[in-house]
């Protein structure tokens, strides 16, 4: 469902464009670049250090992820840096390689990256298992944790979890009190801070690292501290290549290459549900992220993704477009030359507390509850336990094994029932039924008395040959008992082919059905009564509930026009007001039933947006425009509401498609006129207009192309029809904002 504002206001000249956008920029851009900077900073040197990179290294990542990725990346928020999430595998290239040649590594990543996004193969990431993903990134999360607690206990992060794990008791003993205090504060000021509503704003590791800062100054010497070259630019280590086999080289590369494009484009589609502004275009950042990596190797620095964190600090703090990440790059840059001295201040043990929250933050409650409801969760913890013990490309592996295993299980199980009622036995099998679950079938058809009567439903994907026979020979000897069989052949045949027809619904499986072959009302219902087992839980739910939509959507009454079907939605998710024309009368025009669901719409419901869809090929327009209604109809009286649409249609230029550039009919362009005239009708309803002012409603105007099968989104100035996806809608809406 697209959420865009219709409201638009005239096209402005470009110069007050782009008064606009530096309006724009300095009132929203500037501050939110400035409160990323100030997280990015502590989180850079706290990932350098437990990376086992220069401290300078993590700085030149942020530097150049915000500027390079920021200006070149195909999400306009998304903010990128050094990320927890290569702690491990930076870890492993440092104390293998050493740094100059982890830098090359890092190089030679980000050119891959580029090849992955120019043959706009990158998106290919996106099919990974979340369970796996997921798994991975809890699996650094306590392996950065459990290191980063050695650290903030006084003593120095080992190469392994097994070896930190080990060195704990022993870092107890060694008893460094201004460290542990140090760590300790830190953690809890970043736990505690958020929870404080009037203060939230200001970013709670900024807070921790400046108050453990000012408080080891005064009374703590003794702890360790940060350490950074007197003279950044020429303390730079430039990359090497590496001196080792040809075969873990290419692994090295291929592994940062793949972790950092699955972490920054997730990232991407995260940030996306967090605004409503322009989508991301991932095959283009997985580019930026490829050139930020090259360059931030060439220049010595990390391997550089898309952090959550930042990005979605950045979406937060208000930020509008890519300015805010480059800008909050030129900041790291500003301040390191000019004020580096500060950042010496540090205590190692502060960063190690922000990196200690940071591991733990990776395992998320929330995705093992859903992975548990999804039956993944196995995946998830083998892959975890996988990467924090044995390394990430292994624990990768070994959980994309898993779930491949588990896929193939579910793809080759059937699930067979054999129920009675009213001397009726009804065998229902369902899933994908091969060979593997014929025993499993036979089992179930040998619980079936002698002689009953049987019906057998089919809902499968996929039946081989083994299968078929198994229920022939069944079905004959059944038969043959004395007993009957009601077989559907037709689906049995289509489950041989894997017919893709089987899985459409009736209307769906012949475009225009002829007048023999409709499938009547009532045969459509005893399909969906037979199928509805999927949706029954859910149904359920909604009538114990209550429904709660988020939009109301008005419609015209074509039989062409199926809401749900435009908007991807499903039961509850719309409150839908239908009628000849997708009219809205004016407040007082009598129009009972069209009042009386606007109002219990907003006032009741509290819905979120009101859509009002016109569509092309409108009887009602055409029958208005050729003036041959009969007199005194009731058809004739309901579509007098449309004379000011033909007014409004008169008056306005062509319109024509966004997408084919064709000038629309007169017949669709009254349709799109009239989509207009319905939405300034809908403010002369109080409780619209007040739900409006108060930000708490959206009216939104809709236009079907049937023939396309397309929307568009109906403004009401030139060019009158974008694509939904268009950036001139994007644009549009947060300029109004």
């Amino acid at each position: 469902m697209p959420t865009m504002s219709p409201s638009h206001s005239p096209p402005a000249t470009s110069t007050a464009s782009e008064r606009s956008t530096w309006r724009s920029i300095l009132h929203h851009d500037l501050p939110a670049s400035l409160v990323v900077f100030l997280i990015a900073v502590p989180l850079s040197l706290g990932i350098a250090a437990a990376s086992g990179a220069p401290l300078i290294a993590g700085l030149v990542a942020a530097v150049v992820g915000g500027v390079v990725a920021g200006a070149l990346g195909g999400s306009p928020l998304q903010v990128s840096g050094p990320a927890a999430g290569l702690t491990v595998v930076v870890a492993g290239l440092v104390s293998q390689y050493g740094w100059a040649a982890t830098a090359g590594i890092t190089c030679a990543a980000g050119l891959l990256q580029i090849l992955l996004g120019v043959t706009r193969i990158g998106r290919l990431a996106l099919s990974l298992s979340p369970a796996v993903v997921h798994g991975m990134l809890a699996g650094i999360g306590v392996t950065i944790a459990v290191q980063q607690l050695q650290v903030v206990l006084g003593g120095q992060a080992q190469s392994s979890l097994i070896a930190n794990l080990t060195a704990l008791p022993g870092q107890l003993v060694a008893h460094h009190p201004h460290s542990v205090l140090v760590g300790v504060l830190t953690v809890v000021i970043l736990l505690a801070w958020p929870r404080l509503p009037k203060v939230k704003v200001i970013p709670a590791p900024l807070v921790a690292v400046v108050a453990v800062t000012a408080l080891a100054a005064v009374f703590m010497a003794d702890v360790t501290r940060v350490n950074l070259p007197d003279q950044p630019l020429q303390e730079l280590i430039l990359p090497t290549i590496p001196d080792g086999a040809p075969m873990e080289i290419i692994t090295a590369v291929l592994t940062v290459a793949l972790v950092a494009s699955v972490e920054s484009l997730l990232s991407a589609v995260a940030v996306d549900k967090l605004h409503r502004g322009k989508r991301s275009n991932l095959d283009r950042e997985l580019i930026g992220q490829g050139a930020a990596n090259a360059v931030s190797g060439a220049l010595g620095g990390m391997p550089v993704t898309g952090v959550i964190v930042r990005s979605s600090t950045n979406v937060a703090a208000g930020a509008r477009t890519r300015a805010s990440a480059i800008l909050h790059g030129v900041w790291i840059a500003a301040f390191v030359l000019a004020a580096g001295a500060m950042l010496e201040l540090i205590p190692m043990a502060a960063l190690a507390g922000v990196l200690l929250v940071t591991g733990l933050r990776l395992v998320q409650l929330a995705h093992i509850r859903t992975l548990h409801r999804h039956d993944e969760l196995l995946v998830y913890v083998v892959t975890a336990a996988g990467v924090a013990v044995l390394g990430l490309a292994e624990g990768v592996l070994i959980g994309l094994v898993l779930a491949l295993a588990r896929v193939l299980y579910r793809l080759a199980r059937a699930t067979v029932t054999a129920t009675e009622q009213d001397g009726l036995w009804t065998v229902r099998i369902r899933g994908t039924l091969v060979f593997l679950g014929v025993s499993s079938l036979i089992r179930t058809l040998r619980t079936i008395p002698v002689g009953a009567r049987v019906r057998v439903e089919l809902e499968v994907d996929h039946l081989d040959h083994a299968a078929y026979e198994a229920i022939e020979d069944w079905q004959r000897g059944h038969i043959a008992r004395g007993g009957s069989v009601e077989l559907n052949r037709t689906a049995f045949r289509a489950a041989m082919r894997t017919d893709p027809a089987r899985r459409l619904l009736p209307w769906q499986r012949q475009v225009i059905p002829e007048p023999d072959q409709r499938v009547s009302m009532l045969d459509g219902i005893r399909e969906f009564e037979a199928s509805a087992d999927l949706i029954r839980p859910m149904l359920a739910k909604l009538a114990a509930d209550g429904q709660r939509p988020a939009h109301l959507f008005i419609t015209c009454a074509d039989s062409r026009i199926v809401p749900n079907m435009i908007t991807t939605s499903g039961p509850g998710d719309q409150f839908c007001v239908r009628n000849i024309g997708n009219l809205v009368p004016p407040k007082g025009s009598n129009s009972n039933s069209v009042d009386a669901a606007i109002e219990y719409a907003v006032e009741v419901l509290g819905v979120q947006s009101i859509v009002v869809c016109g569509h092309s090929h409108c009887g009602a327009a055409a029958a208005a425009l050729e003036a041959n209604i009969p007199a005194g109809s009731g058809l004739q009286n309901w579509l007098r509401h449309l004379e000011p649409s033909i007014r409004r249609a008169v008056g306005l230029p062509d319109i024509v498609d966004p997408a084919t550039g064709v000038k629309l009919s007169p017949a669709d362009k009254l349709s799109v006129a009239n989509v207009g005239v319905q939405l300034a009708n809908l403010r002369s309803f109080a409780c619209v207009r007040t739900a409006e002012d108060e930000g708490r409603l959206e009216l939104i105007g809709l236009w079907f192309d049937i023939g396309a099968a397309a929307a568009r989104l109906v403004l009401d100035r030139e060019p009158y029809l974008v694509r939904t996806d268009e950036e001139l809608a994007t644009a549009s809406t947060l300029s109004e904002r």
